[in-house]
């Protein structure tokens, strides 16, 4: 990965002290977020701990994704993972309840950063873990400013949906009129066509795909039971573009 100058994300929110990013700012970097994660999705990996610290930003303002440290694979789009893992303020519901989850857990995490831009603060906060996690489980958060579009504030709602399986894909996001007329501001014509082409969802070589070690246990769903991270590193081989991104 590239060292980014610009810090991370978190950092730039508190560095705002109260003042409110425009709203061209924070779509422009939510693209870029979203075009890194669906990148990661495609390939059917869960990255698990999608927050603000871990979106980096370079010197002239791209958005790079990064510290895949506890990324994992899974077998199929379908699969579940139940290791409860991730950063506390930005846990979905599902996880904080212990049941399996997928990549709509990325998704939730992906709103509370948006939520974060939009407010500079956290979605859900509390004074201890057993409150923060009754907050999330409830989905209830301070509403954004009236001073951003109904598209933003709709979208936010939509990431944030309790039910995972209400909250769009990162595909779908992208989808939304507001935010695909951005992605040529990011991407070239060849590469738009290469990341949006139905098929990569179905073929998948095997350079992009992390590796799982061997004589992994699976449970009785058929997902690997992971060990903590600093004993189970995964490594990436990454694509020119994806390299410029996360």
């Amino acid at each position: 990965m590239d060292y980014c100058e610009g810090g991370d994300l978190f950092q730039k929110i508190n560095s705002q002290k109260a003042m409110l990013f425009p709203e061209e700012q924070i779509l422009d970097w939510f693209v870029q977020i979203c075009l890194a994660l669906k990148h990661v999705h495609d390939r059917k990996i869960l990255h698990r701990d999608i927050k603000s610290q871990n979106i980096f930003l370079t010197k002239e303002g791209t958005v790079q994704l990064g510290d895949f440290g506890i990324a994992r694979v899974l077998n199929s789009t379908v699969e579940l993972a139940r290791t409860c893992i991730g950063t506390p303020y930005y846990l979905s519901p599902e996880i904080c309840e212990n049941k399996p989850y997928n990549n709509k857990s990325d998704v939730w995490a992906l709103g509370c950063v948006l939520y974060e831009m939009c407010t500079l603060k956290h979605a859900f906060e509390a004074g201890n873990m057993k409150n923060l996690v009754l907050k999330i489980i409830r989905g209830s958060y301070p509403p954004v400013s009236v001073h951003y579009s109904q598209e933003l504030r709709f979208l936010l709602a939509q990431l944030l949906k309790r039910d995972p399986k209400e909250r769009p894909s990162v595909s779908g996001v992208l989808d939304m009129p507001f935010l695909s007329c951005r992605i040529e501001k990011f991407l070239s014509p060849q590469i738009i066509a290469q990341e949006f082409r139905h098929t990569i969802r179905h073929k998948q070589p095997k350079v992009y795909v992390a590796q799982v070690p061997a004589g992994k246990q699976t449970d009785e769903t058929g997902c690997i039971q992971i060990e903590p991270p600093s004993s189970f590193p995964i490594h990436f081989s990454l694509t020119p573009w994806m390299a410029s991104l996360v």
